[in-house]
């Protein structure tokens, strides 16, 4: 149990994890041909999105309460939406913005003005290139592509590289030197996490927007093999893959999936990532099948309130802007989400030991004195009363993770006229646990913590009032 609390996050993985929601953006010459997965070698001269607006794409996203957004750089058609220095494939070959363009440079910059940081997606699979399959020539330009993204640019909050490994030009596949990638990344972007096919963000295991029951941040280091993640990365070109769901491996990180493992452990934490529409890239014939509110707010808490951080995709049209479905969706998501946070109940805060922090004010936000019971304490909770009895449907509950995971049972119960009711309860809690439940009315609300792996410590509980 001593190992499983040692195992920490670094500090680029608190900043990541507090970020709890940011876009995706699949944009590019995919988007002009209708595909999914350009064959490479297309005409640039068909690239030419003349209403090309990086700040309608940033609102959207800010509208729906993100905090961030990646852009497809390059996909795996190898086409640059910024001017390489080590390809002519690329904007500056475009007739868009007099080839002077850079779609890159506009993201990045609407980001920082409407207060989103910026995250870059670099396809390591390139269906143009020559070099691709040719060994270490290929590792020399794609190094040379990721210095170009990571220094031009500013700062970048994640690197997001998928596992795609198909043929090259010239019938061959390439063995990716991970780790120079790794390094690279480290050395000019210490902040940025290193996300899927990478040491710091794991994929969740599918791109439906499935949940796991309970999602651990500290499980076997061997989840960090990147060919693993490879070989269940989308293998076809079509819409379907967005909206499959894989069932096994539903636990990675409970007491019995850890054992034996004890000694090979690491902090690495889920993402939760999917498409607004059923493919990636924006098709014309998908207009008609943006995902409701509902349903993206489902996601939202299951995913911000399992412990993981959500990616959603958000596809732009060919003429460069996204469609009002999307944005309408968008909106609704993000009324949604203010809605939420601003039916958190105001309560006075009791423990059961030690002293409450700031627990009890944490969320949304961050507290900075959390509250950790007593070692002794046989069952460490924490209550919540409130001035007159309210219709609750939720409560959250998060853990300092610089701490590490703790927390393996919690149990929320409520109080009215005297009697208690269980109304929700779960394993692991880890960053942030949103627990729903019908509404009932409630004057109290206690968190109870029935197994630990070591003494807990929490930064946020909160209980949310029902919507009207």
């Amino acid at each position: 149990m001593t190992a499983l609390t040692t195992v920490r996050p670094s500090g680029r993985q608190v900043a990541w994890q507090e970020m709890e929601f940011y876009g995706f953006i699949h944009f590019g010459m995919n988007t002009m041909t209708d595909r999914e997965w350009g064959p490479g070698h297309d005409d640039p001269g068909g690239f030419d999105p003349a209403g090309l607006d990086a700040g309608q794409w940033v609102e959207a996203l800010k509208a729906a309460g993100m905090t961030g957004v990646i852009l497809t750089a390059k996909h795996h058609d190898g086409f640059c939406l910024w001017p390489s220095d080590v390809t002519a494939y690329t904007v500056a070959a475009s007739p868009w913005r007099g080839g002077r363009g850079d779609v890159v440079a506009e993201v990045a910059d609407a980001a920082r003005r409407h207060g989103l940081r910026f995250g870059i997606y670099l396809s390591p699979w390139d269906r143009t290139e020559a070099s691709y399959g040719a060994g270490s020539a290929y590792d020399d330009f794609y190094v040379a592509q990721l210095t170009e993204l990571l220094t031009r640019y500013g700062p970048v909050f994640t690197v997001w590289l998928d596992g795609a490994n198909g043929e090259g030009p010239n019938g061959r596949r390439q063995v990716y030197d991970w780790e120079r990638y790794y390094a690279v990344v480290r050395e000019l972007q210490p902040d940025a996490v290193i996300s899927v096919c990478g040491p710091d963000v794991r994929w969740c295991g599918n791109e439906a927007g499935d949940t796991r029951p309970d999602e651990w941040s500290v499980v076997p280091r061997a989840l960090q093999d990147a060919e693993r993640i490879a070989d269940r990365s989308q293998q076809a070109d079509d819409g379907g893959f967005a909206r499959l769901v894989r069932s096994d491996e539903r636990d990675l990180g409970s007491r019995a999936a850890l054992a034996g493992h004890e000694d090979a452990l690491v902090w690495y934490p889920a993402e939760v990532n999917t498409s607004i529409r059923p493919g990636w890239f924006h098709h014309p014939a998908e207009d008609g099948a943006v995902r409701s509110a509902d349903e993206l707010f489902a996601i939202y808490l299951r995913a911000v309130g399992g412990n993981s951080c959500f990616l959603l995709n958000v596809p732009p049209a060919r003429d460069g802007r996204l469609h009002p479905a999307d944005v309408a969706a968008l909106e609704e998501l993000g009324r949604r989400v203010e809605g939420f946070r601003a039916r958190r109940v105001e309560a006075a805060v009791t423990v059961s030991s030690g002293v409450p922090g700031d627990v009890a004010s944490a969320w949304p936000g961050r507290g900075h004195k959390p509250w950790r019971p007593d070692d002794a304490d046989p069952l460490p909770g924490v209550t919540l009363a409130f001035a007159r009895p309210h219709r609750v449907e939720a409560v959250v509950v998060g853990e300092d993770i610089t701490r590490g995971q703790r927390v393996e049972h919690v149990v929320v119960r409520g109080r009215r006229d005297g009697r208690w009711t269980l109304l929700a309860e779960a394993n692991a809690v880890g960053y942030q646990r949103i627990l729903t439940f019908p509404p009932a009315d409630a004057d109290t609300v206690l968190v109870e913590i029935h197994q630990t792996r070591g003494t807990p410590v929490i930064a946020r509980v909160a209980a949310i009032g029902a919507a009207s």
